[in-house]
């Protein structure tokens, strides 16, 4: 049953970013803003798109320190969740006291990074620590490298989120090994995928269409794909904007049902939105 005092599923933004410039930034980023991405304009963007939820995602460059997000998690608490960025020691003193103030999963921005052994004790030990809890694990990585990634994650029982298509630089082969194995994994489950920031992985709307018929195919459906406008598109601010990525969204998927599944009852089923806190 719907709880009267949530507000109604309009529309679901997956992926945002908030940040100040002045935050303390960690040493090894790659990306440093010259600018404030706030709540308030999160929230702005929403509302004039008739979207009705966002979810916020930890910098990169603001490491474990997930403090501001959170503070605009309590702030908004029925129109917002989160994904955090941890350590794999993190306690479960510390998940308590994100998954309080709404934080459904963790992050793994894996870009230009050395592949930690996904498959070890350390970080098995953690996804399966957050299965217990109904978390997500979110991936940014190239696609190739996906199939290096994912399987190890999804055994331990807890659902896997891969951002921005899957970043395809190159479009998806699947005469290739580590193509080949990601669709077949796009069957499971526990396996979403985000229909976001095209532009990272060089993207324009035909290659989309040609990525979104191959990955429908492999994920037999659309049941298990989400939207993010990838605001404030660091690093890309001069070529988008959340306008752009929302037209850009439509376009992809012109049917209005389809746009309403991926819009609303996916994201709302896997980020709890259907529940109060």
């Amino acid at each position: 049953m719907t709880n009267p005092s949530l507000p109604a599923v309009t529309g679901i933004d997956t992926h945002a970013h908030i940040f100040r410039q002045d935050l303390p930034m960690v040493a090894n980023r790659r990306y440093s803003p010259d600018y404030d991405a706030l709540i308030e304009q999160y929230l702005a963007h929403l509302d004039h798109h008739g979207l009705s939820h966002g979810v916020l995602i930890q910098p990169s460059f603001l490491g474990t320190d997930n403090s501001y997000m959170l503070q605009a998690l309590r702030r908004y608490p029925q129109r917002l969740r989160a994904v955090a960025v941890v350590d794999a020691t993190v306690s479960e003193q510390q998940l308590d006291a994100l998954a309080e103030a709404g934080v459904v999963g963790i992050r793994l921005n894996l870009i230009g990074k050395r592949l930690a052994d996904y498959a070890g004790p350390e970080w098995t030990a953690l996804f399966k620590r957050l299965a217990v809890r109904g978390w997500q694990v979110e991936i940014q990585r190239g696609f190739d490298d996906l199939a290096l990634i994912v399987p190890a994650i999804l055994a331990c029982g807890v659902d896997v989120v891969v951002d921005h298509f899957g970043l395809p630089a190159d479009g998806i082969d699947p005469r290739k090994d580590t193509h080949r194995t990601f669709l077949h994994l796009l069957g499971e489950p526990k396996l979403w995928l985000k229909l976001s920031a095209g532009y990272r992985s060089q993207t324009d709307l035909a290659k989309a269409h040609v990525l979104l018929t191959q990955l429908r195919e492999a994920a037999g459906g659309i049941e298990r794909m989400l939207w993010g406008s990838d605001w404030p598109n660091t690093q890309f601010e001069r070529q988008t904007c959340y306008a752009d990525q929302a037209e850009f969204f439509q376009a992809l998927l012109p049917d209005a049902k389809e746009r309403t599944q991926i819009l609303s009852a996916n994201p709302a089923k896997l980020f709890g939105f259907a529940h109060s806190r």
